[in-house]
């Protein structure tokens, strides 16, 4: 068959791409060949309208051990010789398509990302964005998603341990689904994604058997999702927990036998990415015998072996001499291992099926940073940025009186955005492991002991993508700064990020703004805290019928606690306790829960937020802390400051007795979502050195009130039982679902 320029398009390449690929190759690449160009060259595994920007973030300094992009997920020091390992990725596409499979596998991927360094999983999180929640659509995907997360993890036996959840009507038809993991290893145990350069050093093929599912999930991820696209796609991957735990345990145990060079998880592209990226780094090549690969179905074509995106699944190269070392380690644990080639010297992947060579491509010339193509896309300002900058505040009515107060506090806290998220969260078991510390207690991030080490983590994932939407570049550095935030309230040092950033159509110049906008924004933030970033993922063509999602740039972050006994938990502790507001409240009620859901407004300015200001509240809740002062902090986010007092007195059911005595208005100092605050309380005898210690660094603060046993009064009005309005908090989620709403 000649191979045309339309065969190219088909697959997904340029007309300018697949000239390039002749060149490269020196003729005209037969169809496997092209096949591989295009999962290589795909938007999901070349970063190739994104890398050019990506370079630009902060991506060494501080704890970092490797740089950004080296290895299949970041490494950071932990000290006392032990390394923290972590990655988030996303499946939106798989999951929009196929919910409980896209989202288990997606789950298991990242795993494999962490595991296939040497390191031992012992957290995962979450970041979820779905549509309107009454909509039936919505509850389908949700009811899957969650499931397939709470299913693959819990097989697993690594604690769900913290995440988030949004609901928009962008998210309508393609939800984001970004999954991320943790882990830790000991000094001088990790295992590098590369081929080395020794000729002749065996290629062995770990895990399960390779089918069909998946094949072209690398580009179909690369595309707009239609409603065409259940049809175009093939078979989601499928996910095998079990199978995965004993990958784990044979992965982590043929590391000690020394014989092992590299691996790498076969994750997007399958075969044909992990012999290429192993190739590149090790600067060799491979020669491959697909038709030794274990497969479970009859009859696969080379390109479909090569493209097949079947689970769990690693590609190893060994010491030559020490191959039965391997093969020991896979039978005991009853796992297909399979010597498919060999390393060679050449810098060239040969792929043989049946002794026939099938494809011939220079290893170099597929990857990031090789030969892959690189775009600076165009891009302009978006129109609708013009209406945000028309929002006045004072084209909106204030709140009136102290009842309508409570009304509207009554509605914010029954919005999905605000409300207890247990109906999900249930699903998931944030202890299997014992990881997780003090049985749940509160806090903003989650606290995970690292056993073994001496010490403890802290982990969060945070993006608000209406603030993105608002302002890319300061939304952004919005969703480093709660990260950090999140981190520094539960007693933790950040240390590092890895983010996820989802985004619509890159060819799209408004769309391309608000990516090269928010990561300039993200590399600032990421600077001023010193929070270097270690890789992630990016993930564009995140589409509904209308238009983009929301710029949803997702921080995961990591944190260390030298010291568990420092972990700060947000809820209140005693009924007496004093309340204070660190941070100074704006008038500012710019693209809060408040304006957007109950005003209606969908443009307005970003919440107010200076990046200064949010580094010296962070320095001083972390002193506060450090100097055991106060007994509870919880940042100020979406709901505004009444929602951080209900939510600190939910899980004790105690009140609390508070009143505004500022001049601002009555929404923007209770909803207004404006950065850099937090809520703490501390018991009467410690006020003094609160506030010495507050005024010594020139930190901005202000006394509520105090804790109750249980009644909630604000303005000295009573708003009744903390109980009741747990209730409310409770239930919404779960009566939307079930139409008790």
């Amino acid at each position: 068959m000649e191979i045309t320029v339309k065969h190219a398009e088909e697959l997904r390449l340029t007309a300018e791409e697949f000239e390039l690929i002749k060149q490269k190759l020196g003729r005209t690449p037969n169809f496997t060949e092209l096949c591989i160009f295009s999962a290589m060259w795909s938007e999901h595994c070349s970063y190739k309208n994104s890398i050019k920007w990506l370079k630009t973030l902060p991506r060494d300094g501080g704890r970092m051990l490797v740089a950004a992009g080296e290895e299949n997920a970041g490494l950071m020091d932990m000290g006392n010789g032990y390394g923290v390992v972590f990655k988030i990725e996303s499946h939106n596409h798989p999951s929009a398509i196929e919910p409980f499979q896209g989202a288990a596998t997606g789950v298991g991927g990242i795993q494999r990302d962490i595991f296939t360094m040497g390191a031992r999983p012992i957290a995962s999180l979450n970041s979820l964005r779905f549509g309107k929640l009454e909509d039936k659509k919505t509850q389908r995907l949700m009811a899957g998603i969650v499931h397939g997360i709470g299913h693959y993890g819990n097989c697993f036996g690594v604690p769900t341990v913290a995440g988030e959840v949004y609901f928009e009507d962008c998210y309508h038809t393609n939800p984001l689904v970004n999954a991320m993991s943790v882990g830790i290893v000991k000094a001088g145990k990790t295992v590098s994604a590369t081929s080395g350069n020794v000729k002749c050093n065996p290629v062995f093929f770990v895990g399960s058997a390779t089918g069909k599912d998946g094949i072209g999930g690398a580009s179909f991820a690369s595309a707009n999702i239609t409603e065409e696209s259940v049809e175009e796609l093939p078979a989601v991957q499928v996910g095998d927990p079990f199978q995965e735990k004993k990958l784990l345990e044979a992965c982590l145990e043929v590391i000690e036998t020394g014989a092992v060079v590299g691996m790498q998880d076969m994750g997007a592209a399958g075969i044909i990415c992990s012999t290429a990226e192993m190739s590149a780094k090790g600067k060799a090549g491979m020669h491959i015998d697909l038709d030794k690969v274990p497969t479970r179905q009859q009859n696969m074509k080379a390109w479909e072996l090569l493209l097949s995106e079947s689970q769990e699944r690693m590609l190893l190269v060994a010491e030559k001499g020490k191959e039965q070392a391997i093969l020991d380690v896979f039978e005991k644990w009853d796992l297909p291992c399979s010597e498919i080639g060999y390393v060679t010297d050449d810098g060239l992947l040969k792929f043989y099926m049946n002794g026939e060579l099938e494809a011939e491509v220079p290893a170099e010339e597929l990857v990031l940073g090789g030969g892959a193509p690189q775009y600076t896309r165009e891009f302009k300002e978006p129109k609708y940025l013009s209406l945000i900058a028309d929002f006045k505040i004072s084209d909106i009515e204030d709140i009136k009186d102290n009842e309508e107060l409570k009304t509207v506090a009554e509605k914010i806290i029954t919005l999905p955005n605000i409300a207890n998220k247990k109906w999900i969260t249930v699903q998931y078991d944030s202890m299997v492991g014992a990881a997780n510390t003090q049985t749940n207690a509160p806090s903003d991030a989650a606290v995970v002991l690292a056993k073994g080490t001496g010490k403890a983590l802290a982990v969060t994932t945070d993006c608000n993508g209406r603030y993105v939407f608002a302002n890319p570049n300061i939304g952004a550095q919005i969703a480093v700064a709660e990260a950090a935030r999140n981190i520094v309230c539960s007693g933790g040092e950040p240390i590092g990020v890895t983010n996820c950033l989802n985004f619509g159509n890159p060819y799209n110049p408004e769309v391309y703004y608000q990516f090269v906008e928010a990561v300039k924004g993200m590399g600032e933030a990421c600077r001023k805290f010193n929070t270097p970033v270690t890789g992630g993922n990016v993930s564009f063509y995140n589409q509904n019928p209308t238009g983009a999602v929301y710029p949803t740039p997702t921080i995961g972050m990591v944190g260390i606690l030298d010291d568990i006994n420092n972990k700060m938990t947000l809820d209140f502790k005693e009924a007496g306790d004093v309340i204070y507001l660190i941070g100074e409240s704006k008038n500012d009620i710019g693209s809060s829960e408040y304006i957007h859901k109950i005003k209606s407004v969908e443009y307005s300015n970003v919440p107010a937020f200076d990046i200064d200001e949010e580094l010296k509240v962070h320095q001083a809740v972390a002193s506060l802390i450090k100097n055991k002062i106060i007994k509870s902090a919880h940042d100020i986010s979406e709901g505004g400051l009444i929602t951080t007092l209900l939510e600190k007195g939910f899980n004790c059911e105690l009140g609390f007795d508070v009143a505004n005595n500022s001049s601002l208005r009555k929404d923007a100092y209770w909803f207004g979502e404006a950065q850099s605050r937090v809520v703490v309380s501390v018991s009467e005898d410690k006020t003094n050195d609160l506030e010495n210690e507050l005024k010594q660094s020139n930190t901005i603060f202000t006394k509520l009130g105090t804790v109750t046993s249980s009644e909630i009064i604000v303005d000295g009005n009573s708003w009744g039982n903390i109980a009741d309005w747990k209730n409310k908090y409770d239930t919404v989620i779960e009566n939307i679902i079930t139409g008790k709403n």
